[in-house]
């Protein structure tokens, strides 16, 4: 014997919404059918007389949907009761009284952060994403070039290190498909630890895969990807959809199959002769990532290495990329490119330069243009970016942004910070994003770490400087280990002595800044820092002697001296 039941399920936005509702209601046991109709946000379902309402609510709470009897509207029905809406009393309402509605576009850091917070705020979220769920830095940005950068330093550690007078050295052999192998392994398990599975296993996130645009300041359309098309109505919006490798107009370029950085880092093999265009972050970690595996590297520099970055940081990562065999041809660019015989033809003005692989990395363009922004009055500056204020706020009312699709700092950890931030002000906060002591690293070897004002930067803004640089020949961790490439340098407020800023480049620098970001935070003086107690023979220790020798030459003290 058959009964049929009908339900009310509020939180649909689309016509995809209702068919994930149905197959999730066909999976109950004893369902025997199920019809869901979107538009009136209604289930008819048959099932066995033994079929209670509660494993059916279940079904639908699992997908971030709310269920209830048509004849008590307003009130949920049996489990849902206490999943979703037992949260009533912090949960963040419109105006009829239904949780607030979020919609985000991208799943990346600065997406996953704001839709968690999101939900622990009270709201109801839906994710779009139109490709792999992750965005950049776990798929193909910090993860994987991070992985690839270690093998690389422990292959070119075997090759030569210090101690080679006393440990053989050996020529390693390189198995990029194994490497390749288990980089990839380790990228699948964190993209489903830290975000399939997170958003697998919360109910008030409904994911859409597909490509959004914007419909209107209040609703987005939806192609998805599997066919067919939805809207999406919000109370609130998050743009987080992050940036792709930005490609120069250089002619013929676009005829060859050159690489971004997507490519090179699930290449299966390490090409002989590579050249890298580009001077900056991605370029220079790859550029020695390759020549530390066995490519024969030539990088191409517009202008000098890190050229907006303190002149001295350019200076000593050219020195260490040339020892180590990497060219470096600074104020060089190709007027043409080429590929023929198998190979890639460079016009430079310094002749040709012919190689096996390219590798553009010539800085990263926020994916925005694909949104049909206009249609919500969302306003781009020159480069393409979202414009935002320190809220996430962008110029049109209830719609946020966050991440590399802005015009803030394109760093894993600032876009998180700013979707937490964002998620708090979209369910009725005021907070900011204080980025005034923002650390970024640079993962050569030796590493680039900064944090706060460079000399020139405070030059700039008018503020007079008073500064000093430690070489690493002074810091006892590096000399035990036979390494004293690189330096750190303090920028203090002349007079106050307030600590305005910091550059590092040394073996794990990015270890060493976060103290700097913190005395930075505490508007701490560099006497106030040369006061610290310091750990002896650490890399760290060196910030203090770079400190103490605002009033004092460290080289007349003893090793450990405070």
């Amino acid at each position: 014997m058959a009964d049929t039941i009908t339900l009310q399920i509020e939180g649909m936005t689309c016509d995809s919404c209702a068919v994930h509702a149905q197959q999730a209601l066909e999976r109950v046991p004893g369902v025997r059918s199920a019809s869901v109709f979107y538009p009136q946000r209604r289930a008819e379902i048959e099932v066995d007389a033994s079929v209670g309402l509660d494993p059916l609510v279940a079904a639908v709470a699992a997908l971030g949907y709310r269920a209830r009897l048509p004849d008590t509207p307003n009130k949920p029905t049996g489990l849902l009761d206490k999943s979703l809406d037992g949260q009533d009393s912090e949960t963040r309402r419109t105006g009829d009284g239904e949780a607030l509605h979020i919609a985000v576009i991208g799943s990346g850091g600065a997406a996953m952060a704001a839709a968690l917070k999101a939900v622990e705020q009270g709201a109801r979220v839906t994710l779009i994403e139109r490709g792999t769920i992750g965005g950049t830095c776990v798929n193909v940005g910090c993860v994987p070039s991070k992985i690839m950068i270690r093998a690389a330093h422990i292959a070119h550690m075997r090759r030569e290190s210090p101690f080679d007078g006393g440990i053989s050295s050996a020529v390693p052999v390189i198995d990029r498909g194994k490497l390749l192998a288990q980089q990839q392994a380790r990228v699948d398990e964190l993209r489903h630890a830290k975000y399939e599975g997170i958003l697998d296993g919360n109910p008030a996130i409904t994911v859409l895969h597909g490509e959004a645009r914007f419909m209107s300041g209040h609703s987005l359309n939806v192609q998805l990807n599997d066919g067919g098309e939805c809207e999406v109505a919000f109370d609130r919006c998050l743009i987080a959809t992050g940036a792709s490798p930005a490609i120069p107009p250089i002619p013929g370029l676009k005829d060859t199959a050159y690489w971004t950085s997507t490519e090179a880092l699930i290449s299966d093999t390490i090409p002989e002769r590579l050249a890298v265009i580009g001077s900056s972050v991605v370029a220079l970690e790859l550029a020695q990532a390759f020549a530390r595996l066995g490519s024969q590297v030539t990088i191409l520099a517009r202008g000098t290495l890190f050229l907006r970055e303190d002149q001295a940081i350019g200076v000593a990562i050219t020195a260490a990329f040339r020892a180590e065999g990497i060219e470096v041809l600074e104020h060089t660019q190709a007027s043409h490119i080429a590929y023929a015989d198998g190979e890639f033809v460079l016009t430079t003005g310094h002749g040709e330069l012919r190689v096996d692989k390219l590798l553009i990395a010539t800085g990263r363009a926020p994916n925005a243009r694909s949104l049909n922004l206009e249609a919500a009055g969302v306003a781009i500056n020159a480069q393409g970016a979202i414009v935002i204020d320190q809220g996430m706020r962008t110029n049109s009312p209830n719609i946020y942004a966050a991440g590399d699709c802005t015009d803030q700092p394109q760093f894993v950890y600032v876009a998180a910070a700013a979707g937490t931030r964002a998620a708090i002000n979209m369910t009725g906060g005021d907070t900011i994003l204080n980025l005034t002591a923002m650390p970024a690293v640079v993962f050569t070897d030796p590493q680039v770490a900064t944090v706060g004002y460079s000399e020139a930067e405070a030059h700039h803004d008018g503020i007079k400087t008073d500064s000093r640089t430690l070489t690493l020949d002074n810091v006892p961790r590096a000399l035990a280990n036979f390494d004293t490439r690189g330096f750190i340098k303090l920028i203090a407020e002349k007079g106050s002595g307030r600590l305005l800023g910091a550059q590092v480049v040394a073996p794990e620098g990015g270890e060493v800044i976060q103290v700097a970001a913190l005395a930075l935070r505490a508007r701490m003086t560099v006497q106030e820092l040369a006061d610290q107690l310091f750990p002896y023979l650490t890399m760290v220790e060196g910030i203090k002697l770079c400190a103490q020798t605002f009033t004092r030459d460290v080289r007349e003290l003893s090793c450990c001296a405070g």
